[in-house]
């Protein structure tokens, strides 16, 4: 039974209750079905997981977006990755996300997929023994805490370092682990804000509107996979050491402003918010056809307009001296927008992008997630993959990204749905724990 709830759509809800638990899934048994048309790419995901970062073994602490979603593409390509999540406060992710499938949310199986679950109490002192055994088989360690968490449970990096010289670890945190604000809290929200981001979003003179995603928790996400890779490399092809990576989110945002910083220092300028398109640059906005779908037509190249300009029946557009190269189409932006607007609302969308296409001028329709899973190209690279679960059916996904010629990734299984789902295969089979002895760590309540 499928069901959808908007009383905790994604992003809003923090301290969620525990889910129900199902049975715990069998490891390697949740595979990748046929993918959802398209013909196989060697980029897509089909099933096996190898990848080229196969024999590489995570562990990952942490919740929610900031520190799982680069969790989650290690898993994609082949990194054992070890999710360890507190026995009575799991992830938060179970509880995230609009649709629901017999009581269980869809986000969670991707964020999680090919993750092996286990769960560890750190703050007794027999977890942090199981943990500090984990460390000494593992290569990262990916958290996203506040900054000074794991040095209270008595695992800073320095303690890590003792056990395993070789580990690198990834910390992802709101504003950085040093400086006068290290220990504040950072959501996505207010590291969009305060790395700039924010305020160049949305209209002039109007309050600033957020993305519809966590952007700032992705980005840091996507910087904490780069940090680590690097790091590897360093270690084993340069004969280096563990080291730490430390991730902002603040730092993420900030480092998309493009041309913000000189431009400020060197003339004092203030770039802010420019609607729907940028200011100067033309034409390169959204336009609306007859059926009330948005448009982007990008043509502000000087060659590309020439096609644009061909595609709407009036060439000598391109040169006329008042839209005939860059400079002047953005001195007279306002009036050349206004011809294309009331040119593209003679078309329904799908023949204005169809006229645009014959003249090779960059557009497309502003796609929901309904146009997503129509769209040809994504589904012919592989974007929308059926997984199989034994208790979900089937889940789609989005596909691995990006797509590697030789070592390609692929999607073992969907998150696991109950805590502690890979406790024997970790604790037994990782750690050689006898089942007295995994009985004992239960019992003590270390896991």
């Amino acid at each position: 039974m499928v069901e959808t709830s908007q009383s905790a759509p994604a992003g809003e809800m923090r301290g969620a209750q525990n889910p129900d638990s199902g049975p715990a899934p069998q490891t390697g048994t949740r595979r990748v079905a046929a993918k959802s048309g398209g013909t196989p790419d060697p980029g897509d995901a089909t099933g096996a997981v190898g990848g080229p970062l196969a024999g590489v073994r995570v562990l990952e602490l942490g919740s929610l977006i900031a520190g799982p979603f680069a969790g989650r593409q290690l898993a994609d390509f082949g990194a054992e990755v070890i999710k360890i999540e507190s026995p009575d406060r799991p992830d938060p992710m179970r509880e995230w996300g609009r649709a629901r499938i017999e009581g269980h949310t869809l986000w969670w199986s991707v964020q999680s997929r090919g993750k092996k679950c286990v769960t560890l109490d750190l703050k007794s002192p027999r977890g942090r023994e199981l943990f500090l055994e984990l460390c000494r088989e593992a290569d990262v360690i990916l958290e996203n805490f506040r900054p000074g968490t794991l040095e209270k449970l008595g695992l800073s990096p320095e303690v890590l370092w003792q056990t395993n010289p070789g580990l690198v670890i990834a910390r992802v945190s709101g504003y950085g682990q040093t400086g006068p604000d290290a220990n504040k809290p950072g959501y996505a929200s207010v590291a969009e804000a305060r790395g700039g981001l924010r305020h160049l979003n949305g209209y002039p003179d109007q309050a600033p509107p957020r993305t519809g995603i966590s952007l700032g928790d992705s980005l840091a996400s996507l910087y904490a996979l780069q940090g680590i890779l690097l790091a590897l490399y360093w270690r084993d092809a340069k004969g280096g050491t563990g080291q730490v990576v430390d991730v902002s989110l603040v730092e993420a945002c900030f480092s998309l402003l493009e041309s913000a910083v000189p431009d400020y220092a060197a003339a004092g300028v203030v770039p802010g918010p420019s609607g729907s398109g940028l200011k100067g640059i033309a034409p390169s906005n959204i336009f609306r056809s007859s059926d009330g779908k948005w448009v982007v037509i990008a043509a502000n190249q000087d060659s590309v307009f020439v096609r644009l300009a061909a595609a709407m029946g009036a060439p000598e557009l391109a040169s006329d001296p008042l839209y005939s190269n860059h400079a002047s189409r953005g001195v007279n932006q306002e009036a050349l927008e206004q011809l294309i607007a009331q040119w593209a609302a003679g078309f329904n969308h799908s023949e204005l992008v169809a006229c645009l296409d014959r003249h090779a001028v960059p557009n497309s329709t502003v796609s929901t997630i309904e146009d997503i899973f129509e769209d040809p190209q994504l589904r012919a690279r592989g974007m929308l993959v059926d997984v199989a679960d034994e208790q979900l059916g089937t889940v789609v996904q989005p596909g691995i990204i990006p797509k590697l010629s030789r070592t390609r990734g692929g999607i073992a299984w969907n998150g696991p749905l109950a805590p502690g789902s890979h406790n024997s295969d970790v604790y037994a089979g990782l750690l050689k724990l006898s089942a007295e002895e995994l009985q004992d760590a239960k019992d003590e309540g270390a896991i």
